[in-house]
């Protein structure tokens, strides 16, 4: 079993998390605290569940997890982008990012269940 650190889909939902940060620190007060507070939790707790999931021998539920994390963040990313708190360009860069981590938890979905 490898380190959880050392897992492809940990290191692109780690560089999410460092993208989200950054982005949600431009915020206007008002979003910075409410939006960008929540979506920065949600996705520690993605990445949380993946170090659970890496750790765990019954990996289905702890991986869906991770996966409605990522639908969340989605959500709150497609809100963020219609209250002009994301600029369309940023919005596709990290749509890209979360499609990468969302292909990579369902190919280890799959893969856990064989």
């Amino acid at each position: 079993m490898a380190t959880y650190d050392h897992l492809p889909v940990y290191k692109a939902s780690y560089d999410l998390l460092v993208e989200i940060f950054r982005f949600t620190s431009n915020f206007t007060r008002e979003y910075k605290y409410t939006i960008g507070e929540s979506i920065k939790k949600v996705t520690i707790e993605m990445i949380t569940n993946i170090y659970r999931a890496n750790s765990s021998y019954s990996k289905k539920m702890i991986i869906q997890s991770a996966r409605e994390n990522l639908e969340v963040i989605r959500l709150f990313l497609r809100l963020l982008k219609d209250l002009k708190q994301v600029s369309l360009k940023k919005f596709v860069q990290i749509n890209e990012k979360i499609e990468s981590v969302s292909k990579q938890l369902t190919a280890w979905l799959r893969s856990s269940k064989q």
